[in-house]
């Protein structure tokens, strides 16, 4: 009887342990003075709505991209045969329909467009963290965003594989003395065999790459969990069902299947989060310029926009525990600009990798993704520029963004925001598998 009781009391303690072990990442973050539970607080409870509706304007759904650039460092094989890996651009006749039957783009495609342009002249581009495509090259397309949403594409196996590994192995800084297996034994997730990476530690590093690092591997995080969220559970003749696999959640998450890693990447997309808000936060004196507007060509909407911009903006920079960037590049004057350099350039680097991502549709959203985590190390490093920005309309300002680095900033944003929304979801799933 006593054995009974004892078997009863351990199946009671350690099965609540078990849906804690890799998903209810708890306490504070690394680097600074945050706490994970404030930030789902934040996030699900006040910001994530509002963005989601500033998202589905207009001026922040249309995205003009280059998916045929070729890859600069080897040759990559076209996966468009993929169904899933195809995007649907903005054709002329399409934006055309949209305009007669809408009116929201004509003011963009005539004067607005003639004030991009000569905003683009005054482009910060000593301090650009990555790779912007020529809007003017024939290439370039406007993408609906909403119409083609980051989803499982079916792009996996080595090829995937490789983009990571050429991100981590290529970019991170890492001692030299630890190396990755070059080619993983199987690939079973949607990046690859995630149990396969072995991720380096980053006791002895400065903060600075420790930094870099953390924020490369929550993109990451990021990205494998919308791809979770949004699998394709049933392909038949009939119909296509869409929706969380905690399966494939697991693959990347769970501290068992991983070697350990799987909280520490939940615990780097928190970290990006805060990077990000942080960037908002900062950039909300450019914003309030009365020569900023978000143009579509309905100048009631465009303002509702704008001040629903603002408001969110008021509200990152409310948010009581921001990461401190001033503890980034404190030391030493030179050597600290040679390793702002150092990084600026190491993510410049990455935004060229997105150009050989094999599916399309998974470039769109990793060059989206990158650029607006490149703009929001912009915003970090310009901080005194934004703060000195003129108050009269007459003065030229020594810091600008473009509207490319506008709408990739807000949707990257909104990628992080919908992680830290999902990752409620998956604790829910898996509170009922037990």
């Amino acid at each position: 009887m006593k054995l009974l009781f004892l078997l009863l009391f351990l199946l009671q303690v350690f099965r609540p342990a078990q849906g804690r072990c890799f998903c209810q990442v708890t306490g504070d973050l690394d680097d600074c003075a945050c706490d994970v539970e404030t930030i789902d607080r934040f996030n699900n409870n006040q910001l994530f709505n509002k963005l989601q509706t500033l998202l589905e304007s207009d001026y922040f759904r249309f995205y003009k991209v280059n998916l045929n650039k070729a890859c600069p460092f080897w040759t990559v094989r076209s996966h468009c045969g993929l169904r899933d890996c195809a995007v649907k651009p903005c054709s002329d006749v399409s934006l055309i329909d949209f305009v007669e039957s809408t009116a929201a783009l004509y003011v963009f495609s005539n004067e607005t467009r003639e004030a991009l342009l000569k905003w683009s002249k005054h482009d910060d581009e000593a301090q650009r963290f990555c790779v912007v495509d020529d809007e003017a090259s024939p290439d370039s397309q406007y993408v609906d965003l909403l119409l083609n949403p980051e989803r499982f594409t079916g792009y996996k196996g080595p090829e995937a594989w490789q983009i990571w590994n050429s991100i981590y192995e290529e970019n991170c800084f890492k001692p030299f003395s630890i190396k990755r297996p070059l080619i993983p034994n199987s690939y079973q997730s949607s990046s690859g065999s995630e149990a396969q990476f072995a991720y380096f530690g980053l006791s002895g590093q400065c903060v600075e790459k420790r930094a870099f690092y953390r924020l490369i591997s929550g993109l990451h995080a990021s990205i494998n969990i919308h791809l979770s969220a949004r699998y394709l559970l049933d392909d038949s003749w009939f119909q296509r069902k869409w929706g969380h696999n905690v399966s494939e959640f697991r693959q990347h998450f769970d501290s068992e299947l991983t070697s350990g890693e799987g909280p520490k990447r939940l615990r780097n997309l928190y970290f990006l989060y805060l990077i990000e808000l942080r960037a908002l936060a900062k950039a909300l004196p450019f914003f309030q310029q009365p020569s900023f507007k978000l143009y579509t060509g309905r100048p009631e909407e465009d303002q509702n926009h704008k001040q629903l911009l603002l408001d969110l903006l008021q509200l990152a920079r409310s948010f009581p525990l921001h990461f401190d960037e001033t503890s980034l590049f404190a030391g030493n004057k030179k050597e600290a600009a040679k390793l702002k350099e150092d990084i600026r350039l190491a993510f410049l680097n990455i935004s060229r990798i997105m150009d050989c991502v094999g599916c399309f549709k998974c470039r769109l959203w990793g060059k989206l993704q990158t650029q607006g985590l490149g703009t929001a190390l912009k915003i970090l490093f310009s901080a005194q520029q934004i703060e000195a920005l003129p108050k009269s309309s007459n003065q030229r300002p020594s810091f600008q963004l473009s509207r490319q680095e506008i709408v990739s900033l807000l949707n990257a944003f909104g990628r992080i925001s919908t992680s830290i929304r999902e990752l409620e979801n998956f604790r829910s799933l898996l509170a009922e598998e037990r």
